[in-house]
């Protein structure tokens, strides 16, 4: 896919320009990352990157990850309940719920959400520069 495709080239580029090399270990964490469509924490994106290259390590994933984040190409989420969890910054922005019981990350947007927190920014004299909003939900019965 095409969208993977470019996540992956801009995870390179971020590790080439902070001085990271590119090995095999890490292109297969870059594409495992790059392919998620859900929130996976270091553990998980370890197991699925072994899953193509057999000799990525956790020590790896964990460094890797740092470095993308610093270059502002991957998003560390700090849940409320469980360790970060990752995604990568191709997406417009959006929110989460997350669900409580089962720990899945729901991504949604609302302009009504959007437009209500510049509303009351701006009510009080600032501009919002950026936010985060989790909602942690259980489903109804």
């Amino acid at each position: 896919m095409a969208g993977e495709s470019d996540r992956t080239e801009k995870m390179t580029a971020a590790l080439r320009s902070a001085g990271i090399r590119v090995t095999r270990q890490r292109v297969a964490l870059l594409g495992v990352l790059a392919d998620a469509d859900d929130h996976p924490d270091a553990v998980e994106l370890h197991e699925r990157a072994k899953g193509v290259e057999p000799t990525v390590s956790l020590a790896t994933v964990y460094r890797t990850l740092s470095v993308l984040e610093q270059e502002g190409v991957v998003h560390r989420h700090a849940f409320d309940g469980g360790g970060a969890r990752f995604e990568t910054t191709h997406e417009e922005h959006h929110d989460h719920i997350l669900d409580v019981d089962t720990g899945e990350v729901i991504e949604f947007q609302s302009d009504k959400i959007e437009q209500l927190q510049e509303e009351i920014a701006r009510e009080l004299g600032y501009e919002v520069v950026h936010h985060r909003l989790e909602l942690y939900c259980r489903k109804k019965s």
